[in-house]
């Protein structure tokens, strides 16, 4: 059998959710399977990290794909030929996009459907793009593999799509994300927070991911509880707003917010391992990564109980309405004050984090595959 992949996001150095998921699900299927040839299409020079198995052949289909109109020639004028060239059997997109002008049966992992939700946040071409295309990705697909019960509701819900056609195959925390020893704690906090304990955010700075709340929320902390912690934002200002930068500037606790933007790979774990919490208080998640990752490093969470992250929480983080305030601040506040409930949070998440691993997200992303090409 031979399975074509979109594996544009797989990008040294700058994975980000959907990266991280198409190379470690790529990396145990491609391996586990070696009586089947992937090939691996690029939009641009590959790095051999990514070539995982000899059973891969990395293909780069020109343009690089990051603007609305070279979308539109990569997946619609440029990966066509190839599958027709290749005889792939199955197209797998790892990003839950497809073309519409191949007849090979695709297979696309949705993450979620935030651009739906939140239009006002996605520059107006972009948001043109997933308006047009999506709704005939989701017709074309044989099957759909996403990341959550409730992205796969929503999908049932805004496109009419059969729930038996959709697999969920949730996500996992990389092996690197492990708790830190004291000594390796302090030296992190050396590193970015002058020595001092900090609240962490890590993710693609977003206006849904709700940094606006957050600063206000540490600032109104940093006024009840006079303390030298720190919040330490970890991701690239890609969609920064005037909103965000308003609530900056607003603050009298500024200074003792630190953005470092995007952090070497080696970096992160040690990062997460070394904070107070993670306080991930998105408006919209398809799944939320970090606060597996942070569960992986005995890390206590504080999270939204919106969307998908009750789902991947459980009982093992501390839940807030992300549009109030003062629900962040007061949970910042008993996270910093109440040691056993840190410890609690600690012991809940040892167990919560072993429903979620790369190796049953493959497993369960492979008999997707299969169930697919089982039609044909």
């Amino acid at each position: 059998m031979i399975i074509a992949v979109n594996t544009r996001l797989l990008l040294p150095e700058k994975l980000e959710g959907m990266g991280r998921f198409a190379q470690e699900t790529l990396k145990i299927i491609t391996r586990n399977h070696p009586e089947h040839h992937f090939v691996f299409i690029f939009d641009r020079k590959y790095s051999n990290e990514f070539i995982f198995s000899d059973n891969i052949t990395p293909v780069i289909c020109h343009p690089q794909a990051r603007h609305p109109l070279l979308w539109y020639w990569f997946f619609e004028w440029s990966i066509p030929p190839v599958l027709q060239k290749i005889k792939a059997d199955l197209f797998l997109s790892p990003d839950g996009w497809l073309s519409l002008r191949t007849p090979v049966v695709s297979l696309p992992v949705i993450h979620d459907l935030n651009f739906f939700q939140f239009p006002e946040f996605i520059p107006w071409q972009v948001r043109q793009y997933y308006f047009r295309f999506f709704p005939g990705f989701v017709k074309k697909a044989r099957r759909i593999a996403t990341v959550s019960e409730f992205t796969r509701h929503d999908i049932v819900k805004r496109f009419d799509y059969q729930k038996d056609d959709i697999d969920v195959v949730y996500n996992g925390a990389s092996q690197g994300f492990q708790p830190a020893t004291m000594t390796e704690q302090q030296t992190v906090r050396e590193k970015y927070t002058w020595g001092c304990p900090y609240f962490l955010f890590v993710g693609l700075i977003h206006p849904r991911k709700n940094l606006t709340n957050l600063i206000a929320a540490f600032d109104s902390f940093k006024q009840t509880v006079h303390s030298d912690v720190k919040l330490l934002v970890v991701g690239t200002r890609k969609w920064w707003t005037e909103e965000m930068q308003q609530a900056l500037e607003k603050a009298s606790f500024k200074n003792d917010i630190i953005f470092t933007g995007r952090v070497p790979e080696s970096d992160l774990s040690g990062i997460t391992a070394s904070a107070l919490a993670m306080v991930y208080v998105s408006h919209f998640e398809g799944f939320g990564i970090p606060i597996l990752e942070a569960m992986h490093c005995d890390t206590p969470v504080i999270t939204s109980a919106v969307t998908s992250l009750p789902e991947v929480g459980g009982d093992a983080v501390l839940y807030v309405d992300p549009f109030d305030v003062e629900s962040i601040r007061s949970a910042m506040s008993t996270i910093y004050s109440d040691a056993d409930l840190r410890s609690e949070l600690i012991g809940n998440a040892r167990k919560q984090r072993e429903k979620f691993t790369w190796e049953k997200t493959a497993g369960l992303l492979w008999e997707s595959v299969e169930k697919c090409l089982s039609k044909v």
